[in-house]
């Protein structure tokens, strides 16, 4: 297994791997015991990142979340586990009553729902504490000045450790690292967005607004994350719903282009050459690129998680990998 540092704050940092493990689905569609095995098994491999949300998973019962959470919780305690593994949860996405869709009535990032928020994450999970709390999606009706200073507080008394934030415009990212150096207050450490070897129209993929795509890691994000190198992505739905291994997952129209098919060549010169599956290239070439970044994937099963559990293992030559980046430049 990889590992890398989060975290700019020596007091705050967390080494993780960089390979962590999606909870999304677990205790809705993906029942305790199946769940439990490969939490298991993550964990006997020497992961030690999980990631969950608040409202995760609402939409397959009708409820307004907390299934993940509440499994996740009876996982640690019945595991005893204790702050070896870093917990990140999100706040924001919650419909405020039982819903079975996303749309645009969320519980938002007032201070009130935020902290409220926080305290229901942490009893679901058993814990004082959460040790990378993520605002999951900007909430324009909450002065960003209020969003700084209800999450630099919240990490100044220690109830969170790292703060970050997911789908954010990068302009909006850039004005809240102003504001939190202007008041002396932490600023986030991790951003998390949909990332991966195919690129996606940003006009349609990830969270879409009426000027395009928030939540894909476009030019714009992956520059800054260049140039901000203190920064960790966390790169969700990397393996694009087996889109790799099956064309028919691809999903809509937002891979759809002249680039995929470019970038599809080299990826299979590339997999035929290490003998490694095509999703294990693209979780190699992620965590191993430039930009410090973990790959966040689900597991609905052990022989899926074993699966992306040995790209931590695969090399990528510094051939393939310039072959792998050049690909759609041209």
């Amino acid at each position: 297994m990889r590992y890398l540092t989060m975290g700019s704050d020596p007091a705050r940092q967390r080494r993780v791997s960089t390979i962590a493990l999606g909870a999304m689905l677990m205790g809705t569609v993906t029942d305790e015991q199946t769940s439990f095995a490969v939490l298991d098994r993550y964990v006997e491999a020497g992961g030690t990142f999980i990631d969950t949300a608040n409202n995760y998973a609402f939409w397959v019962n009708g409820t307004q979340g907390g299934e993940s959470e509440q499994l996740l919780g009876r996982w640690l305690k019945s595991r005893g586990v204790g702050d070896d593994l870093t917990i990140a949860t999100k706040v924001g996405g919650r419909p405020p009553r039982p819903a079975k869709q996303l749309s645009e009535h969320l519980e938002g990032l007032s201070p009130k729902v935020v902290k409220d928020s926080l305290a229901r994450s942490l009893d679901n999970l058993g814990r004082d504490h959460v040790d990378l709390y993520y605002a999951h999606i900007d909430d324009y009706a909450t002065p960003l000045e209020q969003q700084v200073e209800t999450f630099g507080t919240l990490a100044n008394d220690g109830t969170v450790g790292l703060i970050g934030l997911s789908n954010y415009w990068t302009w909006r990212l850039e004005r809240y690292r102003a504001l939190a150096a202007e008041a002396g207050l932490p600023s986030y450490d991790v951003l998390q967005y949909h990332h991966t070897y195919f690129r996606a129209r940003t006009d349609l993929g990830g969270l879409r607004s009426k000027d395009g795509s928030i939540g894909v890691a476009d030019g714009n994000l992956l520059s800054y994350l260049r140039a901000e190198p203190g920064l960790t992505l966390v790169a969700y739905s990397p393996l694009i719903s087996g889109g790799y291994v099956r064309a028919d997952r691809l999903g809509d129209e937002s891979y759809d282009h002249a680039g995929t098919r470019v970038r599809k060549l080299a990826l299979d010169e590339v997999v035929k050459e290490t003998g490694a599956t095509a999703n294990q290239v693209v979780l190699s070439w992620l965590t191993g690129g430039d930009i410090p970044t973990v790959a966040l994937v689900g597991a609905s099963s052990v022989a899926q998680i074993e699966e992306n559990l040995a790209a931590a293992d695969l090399e990528l030559t510094a051939d393939q990998r310039q072959r792998l980046d050049a690909a759609g430049h041209n």
